[in-house]
């Protein structure tokens, strides 16, 4: 059994931890309220800029510029991955679970015979991949605890430019949803090419977000049909206009991604730590009996030794 010193030493360290622990918790949802605000207030533009992009290339339908950006490649020989993680661990299976959905996303990929080309945004995924021996085509990393607008700008050009030159033929982000602080989603998404956009699939009529299942698009709630909206016309052309948006686009959806990611990292982690302390208490508690159990044992022993004293004496 430990000496009294020794589980009084392991307490004070345990309770040292839990200090440090409660601390980052405190950060944490300091910063994911922040991060929660920035979300708030880049969906309605996020959804907008979706939304005329989608109808725009409606309007272009066949029309639609031949420019590299807006082509369909002839075939998918290489998929450009992106993983959007962080930097720093402690956040339990946050950053993990990124790196597994994109190796099971590249092994899917490579048996319909396409071969992965991975982009990381996040020290953690890049180590972790390249601890696989995975080549990275590049990485973006310093930024994860507060995305600025720039960073999502140099992330899309190095993928837009990837797709333009041939590097990739398709391009595909994951990174994690932010639903709640004890709740993330991995989520996959297609980026380019813009006409298999998963992200502007689910761009609804001003919703943003996917349409219920079982929902037609011609129905509304309480199945009173659907008002249609008219035909806008553009000036200059629909193609026009894609051809200006459809960076924007990339660049706001891979930026919705980045403060989506960091909403979940700071969840996440104060999530870690509060279970960290928790459990630093629990331990805390298991020591403490410890120990009273070990002073306990100590005194009976100096009565037995006591006694035994006076009846050798007697």
């Amino acid at each position: 059994m430990a000496s009294q010193r020794d589980v009084r030493n392991r307490i004070s360290a345990v309770k040292n931890i839990q200090t440090i622990t409660r601390a980052m918790e405190m950060v944490a949802a300091a910063r994911l309220r922040r991060a929660e605000q920035r979300i708030e207030a880049l969906r309605p533009y996020a959804d907008a800029i979706r939304r005329m992009t989608s109808q725009a290339a409606e309007a272009a339908a066949a029309g639609v510029p031949k420019l590299p950006i807006l082509s369909e490649h002839a075939q998918v020989a290489r998929v450009g991955l992106l993983l959007v993680a962080g930097d720093r661990g402690l956040a339990g299976a946050f950053n993990s679970q990124i790196v597994r959905a994109g190796v099971a996303a590249g092994r899917q990929h490579e048996a319909q015979g396409a071969a992965p080309v991975y982009f990381a945004s996040g020290r953690r995924p890049a180590a972790s991949l390249s601890f696989r021996g995975v080549e990275l085509a590049a990485s973006f990393t310093g930024f994860t605890d507060r995305p600025a607008y720039a960073d999502a700008r140099r992330i899309a050009e190095r993928l837009m430019a990837a797709y333009v030159d041939d590097e990739v033929d398709r391009v595909e982000i994951l990174y994690n949803g932010y639903v709640s602080p004890i709740s993330q989603v991995v989520r996959r998404e297609t980026l380019l090419p813009l006409q298999q956009a998963s992200l502007l699939a689910d761009a609804g009529d001003g919703a943003g977000g996917e349409q219920p299942a079982g929902t037609g698009g011609e129905q509304a709630t309480g199945g009173r049909p659907r008002t249609r909206r008219a035909t806008p016309d553009y000036e200059p052309s629909p193609e026009e206009i894609l051809r200006r948006l459809v960076p924007d686009y990339v660049v706001i959806s891979v930026f919705r991604a980045l403060l989506e990611s960091t909403a979940s990292e700071h969840g996440a982690r104060m999530t870690a730590m509060r279970n960290a302390t928790d459990n630093a208490g629990t331990l805390i508690e298991d020591l403490t009996l410890q120990m009273n159990r070990a002073r306990q044992a100590a005194i009976t022993q100096e009565i037995m030794e006591v006694v035994a004293g006076a009846e050798g004496i007697g």
